[in-house]
């Protein structure tokens, strides 16, 4: 019997590293920690904050899924400490992107970039940064969970129709129990709703049945469209364009919304340079005429497909 399980040992050993290597951590973060305008008597403390974000995103495991390591989610977070009030509660606004990988080639593109202005919170160097996803932890592990919960819920409704609700749900969960705690000082209205880039606000809009029609645009706007552009050009700009008719529809429903406008203002030369090689000359005046009317901002880009 010993011999038996010494032979299958090395088996063993090889089955247990390929599940290592496919069981990652979904994110994989470049964290950004600067001062703005304030002085910090020990540098080492901002180092040491942004090196403990760093690890706190890259090292959880937020989901249940598997991930192989190219398929981590890349993002990039930028915070400016802006205020310190007093020891150790730091005011900062925060700006972060995600990216996503294009299938079959190496082009990496935009899928989300949100700026939170009111990214408030107590950090000591001496106190690991711990989280759950059903109680209060501090406020900073909550801010930090809950927009790891959003990059991976706008990811997912990438991959698949509506593929980001169970990670909405969660986000949804931090801040419910984020917006109710009494165990510390750290009261933050951002989890209340009360503005139009509130995180609370934030997840409403996306979830809003209303704005169903951007979240399937994304899933074929990335999925059926860039991802199959490299071998199927005309049936990938087919449906980019029907993505687009969708989010249309949802900025002419919900007008003002943080999340289209911030679609737009990202993709506007990434669907000029789609269509622009398009030999539709139909297509691209339709494409024009939708976006200028819904991106006015943008127009002058779009009209540059009609040179072609």
């Amino acid at each position: 019997m010993m011999r038996k399980l010494l032979a299958l040992l090395p088996f063993l050993v090889l089955f247990m590293a390929a599940a290592l290597t496919t069981r990652a951590q979904e994110l994989l973060a470049d964290v950004q920690v600067t001062t703005q305008n304030v002085t910090i008597t020990d540098p080492t403390i901002v180092t040491q904050m942004q090196n403990d974000i760093r690890t706190f995103l890259n090292n959880r495991p937020w989901t249940d899924g598997t991930y192989r390591p190219e398929e981590r989610i890349r993002l990039r977070v930028f915070i400016a400490i802006t205020g310190i009030p007093q020891n150790g509660t730091y005011n900062t606004t925060m700006r972060l992107i995600s990216t996503r990988p294009v299938y079959g080639t190496g082009y990496e593109t935009n899928v989300i970039s949100v700026v939170d202005r009111n990214f408030n919170f107590n950090y000591s160097p001496q106190a690991p940064l711990d989280f759950s996803p059903n109680s209060f932890v501090s406020n900073l592990s909550s801010l930090l969970g809950y927009y790891a919960y959003m990059v991976i819920g706008i990811d997912r409704d990438t991959f698949g129709r509506l593929g980001g609700t169970p990670y909405y749900e969660l986000a949804r969960n931090v801040v419910n129990y984020s917006a109710n705690q009494t165990s510390t000082n750290e009261q933050d209205e951002g989890w209340r709703g009360g503005g139009s880039r509130e995180r609370h606000f934030l997840l409403d809009n996306i979830t809003d049945p209303q704005f169903e029609s951007f979240r399937t645009g994304l899933y074929e706007y990335y999925r059926q469209g860039l991802d199959v552009f490299i071998e199927k050009p005309e049936e990938a700009r087919t449906s980019v364009m029907t993505a687009l008719t969708g989010i249309q529809k949802a900025a002419v429903t919900r007008p003002g919304t943080l999340f289209t406008r911030a679609f737009f203002d990202a993709k506007a030369d990434e669907i000029a340079n789609i269509f622009r090689t398009s030999p539709d000359q139909q297509l691209k005046q339709q494409l024009v005429t939708m976006l200028t009317e819904v991106d006015p901002g943008n127009s002058a880009k779009y009209r540059t497909v009609l040179n072609r």
